[in-house]
């Protein structure tokens, strides 16, 4: 795997920002239909993955530019870079 700066300058974790049980903006447009959640690693922004229809987590990265992701799923802990399209 290529090195990456943005994952290697990445935390591990970070707290999330409220609310925690869920996509923050799909709660805010009254809905639940997301399929899994994603942690920004920069911000704390919970959003949903691209498996859920509004992929809140992607849409999040094109307008604050936050680059790694972390899975917000229980027993997962994998981060992904959106820039540089890695898994670390």
């Amino acid at each position: 795997m290529s090195a990456c700066e943005d994952l290697a300058a990445a935390p591990r974790d970070i707290a999330p920002l409220p609310p925690v049980d869920g996509c923050a903006d799909c709660l805010a447009e009254g809905r639940r239909d997301w399929v899994h959640l994603r942690l920004c690693l920069d911000c704390g922004h919970i959003g949903c993955c691209d498996f859920s229809p509004r992929r809140h987590a992607t849409a999040h990265f094109h307008d604050s530019s936050h680059p790694v992701i972390r899975s917000y799923e229980p027993g997962e802990d994998w981060r992904w870079c959106f820039v540089h399209e890695l898994m670390g």
